[in-house]
């Protein structure tokens, strides 16, 4: 009994080491992608949240951490993230052609241009899931069952809390930047 709690420590912080170094990594990508460092921790952080919402659900369903438990997170990770950098490239390319339109307004427009495709994108996806959990048989349940939640939880982030996320950090920097630029 003590190694096994000895071999779920270690696995748990092999996973928790894990999701921090894909994070990290993947801050700096986005960070230089979109040339702004805000874009990047606002990814990052809704991610961050796909991961607390969906361990917290583990937690809550008794789903055991396991190797595959970690593997259906970090896939979950990157799946979220690409669903992200979808919208915040949108925002991107959005802003280049509506100067003058406010940032509020970019949002809206590039979330309710993408939503569409990242609906059926996680549609067709939870298909394929939902195949799996009726006949992948025990082997894979939990890894499947951790897809499922991680599917609905990074489609909704995409869309309602990424790109809140990146206004409230905009808003952040501006206001810090017009600080700065009244005490000179």
């Amino acid at each position: 009994l003590p190694l096994l709690w000895e071999h779920r420590r270690h696995l748990s912080r092999d996973a928790l080491r894990a999701v921090v170094v894909s994070q990290l990594l993947i801050l700096l990508y986005i960070a230089w992608r979109f040339r702004r460092f805000i874009w990047g921790a606002a990814a990052v952080l809704a991610t961050l949240h796909d991961v607390l919402v969906t361990v917290g659900l583990m937690s809550l369903l008794g789903i055991e951490l396991s190797m595959g438990a970690i593997a259906a997170v970090l896939t979950i990770v990157g799946y979220s993230m690409n669903d992200t950098i979808v919208v915040f490239d949108r925002i991107r390319e959005i802003m280049k052609g509506h100067r003058k339109d406010s940032f509020v307004e970019v949002l809206n427009f590039s979330i309710n241009q993408t939503l569409t495709r990242t609906v059926i994108t996680s549609g067709l996806t939870l298909l394929s899931v939902l195949v799996l959990m009726i006949w992948g048989g025990e082997v894979n349940r939990d890894f499947v069952e951790i897809l499922l939640i991680g599917i609905v939880v990074g489609t909704y982030s995409s869309i309602f809390v990424a790109s809140p996320i990146l206004l409230v950090l905009e808003r952040f920097a501006d206001s810090r930047a017009q600080t700065q630029t009244g005490r000179r």
